[in-house]
């Protein structure tokens, strides 16, 4: 019965994807093809000085992405060390050096980790002018990075791939924005709370007084999916009430997480001239999704253990009002889509279960991933699947008419490993230093063995993916992994872009090669498994010793 509701559950997203995967993906194509500018944006590009009609080479592009990232995070740096003295604190002090660090970190490139309780630790105005700023900003620069990637495969013989301050500001304006504002009513109407009041004392039904926090929730919940950032309102996240109220509001964000990631392969396909590379895109992302969300349900339903077998599965950290299928759904797409959002408690999870949304994250470009960044990732993804075939076969690789030389695959090769070495890294010391390993065990709530080893790797996983969720045992506000975890998030986020921006350039500098019959076709059945299977074996053989060791220790010793 359970496999019957979860079967239900992804036809169901499966089919509102399918009815706005055309449209929706087609509009965006528009957006940054079109050669007219909206008056709003031709009034930005005077404030700021650009001439939009201009386009530039990939590191002038490059430096555009830099420099607008490095000014966000100064200024939400100090938006929080500065707290006290802004409108709407609610009496909230500074938060410490370190932690405004991780926070600007986080949210600036688009990672959204909380190693605090936002509720009380940050008031209305950090809230508005930082964090929700930065939804929206780190969103747009990571779709402007694809829309400039899938030029270097569109165009040829072209220095340039856009421009940077265009491509931002129209995926802010015209995408991000007005979905976000739609949203926010009707989740309103739905029942997610907005509002200025603060802190509202009630009485408990034992005759005490409780504190019950408010806030402009829905204003920042849509962007909060749609831009996957994750970071929520209150510290139970898409668990609260307030933010997520009901299964429609559920629904709701979980297609909000799936629409842009998985509609730019549509947008992909419009601008390279053929649909069809979309679609093979878009059929690899939907086949690890689902099969990822099976095995999920099978962990978490299948169990010996006579009260979750009563309880319908383990519904230990779940919510009632979603229960095992739909705590399932959002969870594989909010790992999958690198979002940390969380209707549920993840450290609640069996362990298997837990092992599938570390690995989610860990096959990290072959999932629909962050806006823009899932695009590119699966994209240089199949770049690797085209070589490797190449190989076998004993051909000259290309790709969408490209040639797939030694440089070429440089950058690829650098790409995909700079998300395994980071993380594993991170773990490494965060074990072998005397020191930051015995001040980790001694955090209050820190699980010893397997587990506690778990909650480290989906620490660094989580941050260098950008993804922001949690095993929820792991105090992560430390000196160590307050710094440690926002070195992970930047270099997580902006070494990919850079290799990504010179691959671009690179492409977009060949002439297109007429297809022959050597040539492999990439929107075939046939390809789609190779890309899968390409992005399965790089994964497990890069991860299965911590996997090993985490949650398969622990799961296989339950």
């Amino acid at each position: 019965m359970v496999y019957f509701y979860a079967i239900a559950a992804v036809l169901l997203v499966v089919a509102i994807l399918a009815a706005m995967y055309k449209p929706f993906g087609g509009y965006m194509a528009w957006v940054f093809t079109s050669p007219k500018d909206l008056a709003p944006e031709r009034w930005f590009y005077r404030v700021v000085g650009v001439d939009s009609s201009k386009s530039q080479p990939w590191r002038s592009y490059l430096r555009g992405v830099l420099a607008f990232s490095l000014v966000g995070l100064i200024i939400l740096y100090a938006l929080q060390r500065l707290q006290q003295y802004l409108p709407y604190s609610l009496g909230l002090g500074a938060v410490s050096p370190f932690l405004a660090f991780n926070t600007a970190a986080s949210f600036v490139t688009n990672t959204n980790w909380q190693s605090y309780s936002p509720e009380t630790t940050v008031g209305y105005t950090v809230q508005l002018a930082g964090l929700c700023v930065q939804n929206f900003l780190s969103a747009a620069v990571g779709i402007a990075v694809a829309i400039a990637f899938v030029r270097g495969f569109a165009q040829k013989r072209q220095e340039n791939i856009g421009n940077f301050w265009v491509d931002m500001m129209r995926a802010w304006w015209r995408i991000l924005l007005p979905i976000a504002f739609v949203g926010a009513l009707i989740l309103i109407a739905l029942g997610t709370i907005e509002n200025f009041h603060g802190f509202v004392s009630t009485a408990t039904v034992a005759s005490g007084t409780q504190q019950i926090p408010g806030g402009p929730v829905a204003s920042q919940e849509v962007i909060k999916v749609l831009g996957t950032n994750g970071g929520g309102f209150f510290n139970a996240n898409s668990a609260h009430p307030f933010e997520n109220p009901s299964v429609w509001t559920n629904l709701i964000q979980i297609i909000c997480m799936l629409a842009i990631p998985v509609s730019l392969t549509r947008t992909f396909g419009v601008m390279v001239g053929d649909v069809r590379q979309g679609y093979a895109l878009a059929a690899a992302m939907f086949i690890l999704w689902t099969a990822s969300f099976l095995i999920l349900i099978g962990f978490e339903s299948s169990l010996h253990d006579p009260a979750a077998h009563l309880a319908g599965g383990a519904m230990e950290g779940k919510e009632t009002r979603f229960g095992v299928v739909w705590s399932s759904v959002f969870g594989t797409t909010a790992t999958g889509t690198s979002t940390g959002a969380t209707d549920t408690s993840y450290g609640s999870f069996t362990a298997l279960g837990g092992m599938m949304l570390l690995l989610n994250m860990m096959l990290g470009d072959g999932l629909p991933r962050r806006v823009g960044t899932g695009l590119y990732g699966i994209i240089v993804m199949a770049v690797v699947t085209v070589f490797i075939a190449g190989l076998l076969v004993g051909r000259t690789p290309e790709y969408l008419g490209k040639k797939i030389g030694p440089h070429q695959m440089k950058l690829a090769s650098l790409y995909f490993l700079v998300m395994p070495v980071i993380v594993l890294a991170g773990v490494g010391l965060s074990f072998a230093i005397p020191g930051i390993s015995k001040g980790s065990a001694s955090v209050p709530g820190f699980n010893p063995g397997s587990h506690g080893f778990s909650e480290v790797v989906y620490a660094f996983t989580s941050a260098t993916n950008n993804n922001g969720s949690a095993f929820g045992g792991l105090s992560a506000n430390t000196p160590w992994l307050d710094v440690a975890l926002g070195v992970a998030m930047l270099l997580g986020r902006f070494i990919p872009i850079v290799l990504t921006l010179a691959l671009a350039g690179s492409m977009s500098k060949q002439d297109r090669i007429t297809a022959t019959s050597g040539t492999l076709r990439t929107d075939t059945a046939l390809f789609v498994f190779l890309l899968v299977f390409v992005i399965i074996i790089i994964v497990a053989l890069t991860f299965f010793p911590a996997l090993a060791l985490g949650p398969l220790a622990e799961g296989l010793g339950a």
